[in-house]
């Protein structure tokens, strides 16, 4: 019987034997290197002499991975000479196939990864999926934005409106003075670019870049509140570029590349650009600092909010209504901060920066003339009455 047994065991066995294993799967090819895919979509942003030089000219930084996705950052380094910066992106990828998906802040895509992606908290979701604005929001260049130090203090604009890295756009300002502690001009999330810079994520497809820091906070993605912590003023240059005098060069970008800083109201003063780079100056209301200049953080303009601008003229007149035909109620200092409640149409004044007839109810129910009020926009910032 053992036999039997055996023998009908052993017939099973080759039985088994004989029935051909499952065919498995194909293994899936494996991606290339992500720091591949990110260095290409990097050089191919740069300029022909960058592209030339190759990937020595770069650093790409994995900071997060996870199941085919990857996050960091890109840099372009910089030589070390005057009016050259660095240039970089917070990049995110996914592979795809044999390759990856890769976008930089800024870019329409680079939300929608964000928003599938395991890596990003919550707090860069938030910033990252808000939909991307056309170039100045169609001619909004409200930012809601402080200056870079504390609210209260009084720094020196040690460089007027010039490139970052050299050329146009003229996106950044350099300034220095005060306790030098540099700070977020406004919420958002915040990464490390390299050593001595730190970038700023915000909504409405803004950011700021602070270069040259000394004692720079080392960040992946923490959400900062306006005003943090963010180092320094030095004349770090890790990345490249040169600095003369402690400062921070304070940059502007806004969907993933740096705009003109000039006209956007940055802590209740609007950028002015002068006859070449690091000239011009900031205006807050009918005063004018210049290179050398104090400027004082008044803070963060409301986006329902102005300053009065009564354009050498001393103070502004609040009406009854929208119009010079109505009631005097009294009268505001220039460079006084009002809240608009709503715009009409009424008689026409010229300011500095043209004529309208488009009248602003402010809170407190008076009326002025939209002529005499900087509020970045060509327009009703609150709706009509």
């Amino acid at each position: 019987m053992r036999r039997l047994v055996l023998s009908f065991t052993l017939a099973a066995i080759g039985a088994w034997a004989v029935v051909p294993a499952p065919a498995s799967a194909a293994p899936r090819p494996a991606p290339a290197p992500v720091t591949d895919a990110v260095t290409a979509k990097l050089l191919g942003q740069a300029d022909a002499a960058t592209r030339t030089a190759g990937p020595q000219r770069t650093r790409v930084t994995v900071t997060r991975a996870s199941g085919g996705w990857a996050f960091g950052t890109a840099v372009l380094l910089a030589d070390r000479s005057r009016d050259a910066h660095p240039t970089g992106s917070v990049f995110l990828a996914r592979a795809e196939g044999k390759g990856w998906t890769v976008a930089f802040d800024g870019e329409a895509s680079f939300g929608d990864l964000a928003a599938a992606s395991p890596l990003v908290n919550t707090d860069e979701k938030a910033v990252f999926t808000t939909p991307v604005a056309p170039m100045y929001a169609g001619s909004d260049f409200r930012t809601g934005m402080a200056l870079p130090f504390a609210v209260g203090q009084t720094w020196t604009l040690t460089g007027g409106p010039h490139g970052w890295g050299g050329g146009a756009p003229w996106s950044s300002v350099d300034l220095a003075g005060g306790d030098q502690v540099v700070r977020a001009a406004r919420a958002g999330t915040a990464y490390t670019m390299c050593t001595g810079w730190i970038r700023v994520i915000h909504d409405r497809g803004y950011s700021t870049d602070y270069y040259h820091l000394w004692s720079s906070i080392s960040v992946n993605g923490a959400a900062v509140g306006q005003g943090a912590y963010l180092g320094y003023t030095g004349t770090d240059v890790t990345c490249g570029g040169s600095a003369t005098g402690r400062h921070v060069h304070f940059g502007l970008r806004q969907n993933s590349v740096y705009v003109p800083i000039a006209g956007h109201g940055i802590g209740k003063w609007d950028f002015v650009n002068g006859a070449g780079e690091y000239q011009g100056g900031a205006r807050h209301g009918s005063a004018f600092a210049g290179v050398g200049g104090a400027v004082y953080n008044y803070g963060a303009l409301g986006f329902n909010q102005g300053v009065v601008d009564a354009n050498g003229g001393g103070t502004l007149t609040r009406r009854s209504g929208p119009g010079s035909g109505y009631g005097v109620l009294g009268s505001l200092a220039d460079g006084a901060t009002v809240t608009v409640s709503c715009s009409a149409n009424g008689t026409s004044h010229t300011g500095r920066y043209g004529t309208t007839a488009l009248w602003d109810r402010l809170s407190d129910g008076s009326w002025v003339s939209d002529a005499y009020l900087s509020t970045g926009v060509n327009g009703p910032i609150n709706g009509w009455c």
